[in-house]
């Protein structure tokens, strides 16, 4: 009975629900980074975001891409690209994509 429960344990808590990051907590992660350089010449008003989010490694559901980020701010010139990504507990994650531009 216990080594069921510890084989149920460390199956939760080795990354069944991982979300790209530069660096990762165990517990809590919330971490933006950037892909590109922002184009600093110009002053970029719109900013478009998409996201995608997981539950126990088991249900992904979202669009991140670079496509949905600015077509939600009605951007059709990319300046710069920014992610964000957020881990509970291995249990839910969240990763999302920023775009700045025209």
């Amino acid at each position: 009975m216990y080594k069921l429960v510890a084989l149920s344990l460390l199956l939760v808590f080795t990354g069944c629900t991982t979300v790209p990051a530069p660096v990762m907590g165990i517990l809590y992660t919330d971490v933006k980074f950037p892909s590109d350089a922002p184009n600093s010449a110009k002053v970029v008003e719109k900013k478009g975001e998409a996201c995608a989010t997981t539950i126990l490694g088991l249900v992904a559901t979202g669009d991140a891409s670079l496509a949905s980020a600015a077509a939600e701010a009605k951007i059709t010139q990319i300046t710069a690209v920014d992610y964000h990504s957020t881990n509970i507990l291995m249990l839910y994650g969240k990763f999302c994509t920023i775009v700045r531009g025209e």
